[in-house]
């Protein structure tokens, strides 16, 4: 533990790079390693809270660096840093459970401790008690008597239910003495209890204050490492309980800026779905009356229609056949053409065939002649 603190002090005086070499590169800080403190990082370490008092926890085996948490609250938002705060509300909670508990303890101790047996009998009461005792107590004697004179005689019932009737009148006058008993010890506790001075217990911390005490001794117990410590926890437990409340109902409400623009966008599209159908059908609609209108205008001009559709029938027959007739003169034409053509070019092929034949014939002559002089020479 000393060499911690030592440790911890040169630290804080030179650095916590104060053992590096100068050729050696120092480590990167990261909030994330695990010998820095979690609960220091979120908020505080508690450990820090009761020192030297009835609640103290110890030296904290962590490290508490402050650039550590500089880093940390700068880094974004990540499922990391929400299991850090998650570490720091268990703990919080715990020691405030705790606490609540011994509070719950300490008012029982003070309701046990004013709590009264019997109720108080007052003087009037007690008198007519004695009373009532001394007047059982006369009956009860002549009841003795009456068996004993009963056993005499030999009547032995008659004496045992007199001996039974005598037991519950006895029984009847304890009852009553004790009653004036408790009646007055009760009022010698009550007179003890008013000149004590009373508690009552400290809702934060569940320490036992007294009523009516001096301001002074109010304030140094409101000031004290204790009852600041336990009210710190619970401030800032509420604090993060209120940040992430709110960080919910951001993104619930995000979400729900989300669905009503989705629902306008879907209704926008809906909307312009039926102003299209609505033009299409519009568009039938005039398509309609626009093929009933031409309908009934053929069926008014059914009469003179045919009689022109039959001459421009005729008219078109009658310029169908002068086509065809001019049609069948030019293919006629082109036909004779085209056989003149051919016979043109058999008759220049059949001249070139027979030059050829006479080119032949007259070459082969001439070697032959050729041959015949060769021999003859010879």
């Amino acid at each position: 533990m000393a060499a911690a603190a030592a440790a911890a002090l040169l630290d804080e005086l030179m650095g916590r790079n104060r053992n590096v070499l100068p050729n050696e590169k120092p480590k990167e800080l990261n909030w994330e390693d695990p010998e820095f403190c979690k609960l220091y990082l979120v908020k505080f370490c508690p450990h820090d809270l009761f020192v030297n008092t009835r609640a103290d926890l110890g030296a904290c085996p962590k490290v508490h660096d402050d650039e550590a948490r500089e880093l940390f609250e700068k880094a974004p938002h990540s499922y990391r840093k929400q299991q850090y705060e998650d570490e720091f509300i268990r703990y919080c909670q715990s020691m405030l459970n705790e606490v609540e508990r011994k509070i719950i303890k300490g008012k029982q101790r003070l309701a046990l401790i004013g709590r009264t047996e019997a109720p108080t009998l007052t003087p009037a009461q007690t008198q007519r008690n004695e009373e009532q005792i001394a007047l059982l107590t006369e009956k009860i004697n002549k009841l003795v008597e009456e068996a004993e004179q009963s056993g005499i005689q030999g009547n032995v019932e008659q004496a045992q239910g007199l001996m039974r009737l005598c037991d519950q009148l006895k029984e009847e006058r304890e009852t009553l003495r004790k009653s004036n008993d408790n009646s007055h010890y009760n009022q010698t506790a009550e007179l003890a209890a008013a000149q004590e001075k009373q508690m009552e217990v400290c809702d934060v911390c569940g320490a036992f204050l007294i009523v009516g005490d001096a301001q002074q001794r109010i304030d140094d117990h409101l000031m004290g490492k204790q009852h600041v410590g336990y009210a710190r926890l619970k401030s800032a437990l509420q604090e993060i309980m209120n940040k992430r409340e709110k960080a919910r109902d951001e993104k619930e409400q995000k979400r729900e800026e989300e669905r009503k623009q989705r629902a306008r966008a879907n209704e926008e599209l809906d909307r312009r779905r039926r102003d299209g159908d609505r033009d299409r059908d519009r568009d039938r609609e005039r398509d309609k009356r626009r093929r009933r209108m031409d309908d009934d205008k053929s069926r008014h001009d059914s009469g003179g229609h045919s009689r022109n559709m039959m001459f421009k029938n005729r008219m078109s027959q009658c310029n169908g056949d002068v086509a065809y007739y001019r049609n069948s003169r030019h293919r006629s034409r082109s036909r004779s053409r085209d056989k003149h053509h051919r016979d043109e070019d058999s008759h220049r092929r059949h001249g070139r065939d027979k030059g050829n034949r006479d080119h032949r014939s007259s070459s082969h002559h001439n070697r032959r002649r050729h041959r015949s002089r060769s021999r003859s020479h010879k």
